[in-house]
């Protein structure tokens, strides 16, 4: 049976996996803001799922993806904003 630290580190996994296909099937480009958003709640879920688990490798991992994610978003706005 599946507890709520497994349905967030799936639903993680989805979003990872969905992001990937949209980018690899050229629905999304790798710099828009939703590839991003998509990445960071993603490891955010598997985040949570690994870190309650006990696999701490895989947790930093996913810290380290929520970092890339949130510093490419911060990217974007910046650029928004200088071009506004």
């Amino acid at each position: 049976m599946l507890d709520w630290v497994d349905i967030v580190g799936w639903a993680g996994a989805v979003l990872v996996l969905a992001a990937y296909g949209l980018v690899s099937t050229k629905r999304l480009d790798g710099d828009s803001v939703i590839y991003q958003l998509l990445n960071v709640a993603g490891a955010a879920g598997m985040l949570v799922n690994t870190y309650v688990r006990g696999a701490l490798p895989s947790a930093a991992l996913n810290v380290i993806w929520i970092g890339v994610g949130i510093y490419v978003l911060a990217r974007i706005a910046f650029r928004t904003r200088q071009d506004a």
